[in-house]
């Protein structure tokens, strides 16, 4: 860890989609430590599932960190991608370049720059990050796994604490927010990236659910 970096915050990890999208959200909120103009993640949960072979098909950290160029490429006005957004152009290169992405070979003919891969200070900047969101990651895709099994699942399963239910909104005291089971909130915290404290649910809405 670099010196004067903030310490990682360490925090039980849920199976659930609801939390690995709060996951991604504290992983995004990492990247905006060094990186204060990236704008915030408006829906971290549209990454779980989506498959993109322009920007990479597997959810993962560096995939994270290639969103978050696109990121910095529109709050700056820049257009980095071309082609329906397909092909990566070297506006979107010279972003990457500066949040720990390379590119060492020739741009795809059909992709551009779009193969960018995390160069090794990255790699030391971001490791307890990386770490945290692998377990997540892991976590997520073996309960995925286990429910695609042809089995039947009962009221108490679908609405337990498994992650089934209704999902209300969590929020945190610099105003972010998640959505989520309150069952899965009971379970552990889910620590805000962004002012550090645990999300909570109001109130009113608590009482609502």
């Amino acid at each position: 860890m670099e010196p004067g970096s903030p310490p990682a915050r360490c925090h039980d990890v849920s199976t659930t989609p609801p939390v690995l999208a709060a996951e991604l959200a504290q992983a995004w909120a990492d990247i905006q430590r060094y990186h204060p103009e990236l704008p915030d993640l408006a829906a971290p949960e549209s990454l779980i599932g989506e498959s993109s072979s322009a920007c990479g098909a597997e959810l993962s950290f560096e995939r994270l960190l290639h969103e978050a160029v696109h990121g910095i490429a529109a709050a700056r006005g820049v257009r980095d991608t071309s082609r329906a957004g397909r092909y990566h152009n070297r506006r979107f290169l010279a972003i990457a370049e500066e949040m720990g992405l390379d590119h060492p070979e020739e741009p795809h003919p059909s992709s551009g720059f779009s193969l960018v891969t995390l160069n090794p200070e990255a790699k030391r900047r971001y490791r307890p990050t990386i770490e945290r969101l692998q377990r997540a990651l892991k976590a997520h895709t073996a309960a995925t796994a286990s429910d695609t099994k042809r089995s039947f699942r009962g009221p108490a399963a679908r609405h337990g604490s498994s992650g089934g239910g209704v999902r209300v909104k969590a929020v945190c005291d610099c105003g972010r927010n998640v959505r989520v089971v309150p069952s899965v909130l009971a379970q552990a915290p889910i620590v805000c990236g962004g002012c550090g404290k645990p999300f909570r649910i109001p109130d009113v809405v608590g009482a609502a659910s």
